[in-house]
């Protein structure tokens, strides 16, 4: 299954008006279905909701430059490791960011913008769990082409 570009930035622009409200209902779902996640997160989370805006709009934005897309999505995950999240968590995660996406997006949802997105979604749990990985085994800076 691969994702489709068009229908991934067309059904974030129809969301994206939303703003941080998606980034709020995502992380009220990940916590009310998901509580052992909630200690991973500061108690605030007005800065950690701003990031995660910030980092789903840029990997929006640059869906056609593979590079950029790897590059941030690589950084993405070795960060990922000092706040001691585990690719174990991103099945979670996923769900929360599919039914915060659909919610938002309402009737403009159709089954085939889900399935690109799980798709993306599958994208971007492989390359961050890889970076993940690799940052944990103290091999970050290393580099491969493939």
């Amino acid at each position: 299954m691969t994702f489709d570009p068009a229908l991934i930035t067309g059904s974030f622009a129809v969301v994206e008006p939303h703003g941080t409200k998606i980034t709020k209902y995502f992380y009220e779902h990940l916590f009310d279905n998901n509580p052992g996640v909630r200690g991973l997160f500061a108690r605030h989370m007005e800065e950690q909701e701003d990031r995660l805006w910030n980092a789903l709009g840029g990997m929006v934005a640059n869906l056609q430059d593979t590079e950029v897309v790897v590059r941030m999505l690589r950084g993405l995950g070795a960060r990922h490791v000092g706040y001691g999240a585990l690719p174990e968590h991103f099945p979670a995660v996923g769900a929360s960011l599919l039914a915060t996406l659909r919610h938002f997006a309402g009737e403009a949802w159709t089954p085939e913008i889900e399935e690109s997105w799980t798709a993306l979604y599958g994208v971007i749990t492989t390359t961050m769990s890889e970076a993940m990985a690799e940052t944990a085994a103290g091999t970050a800076g290393s580099t491969h082409s493939g």
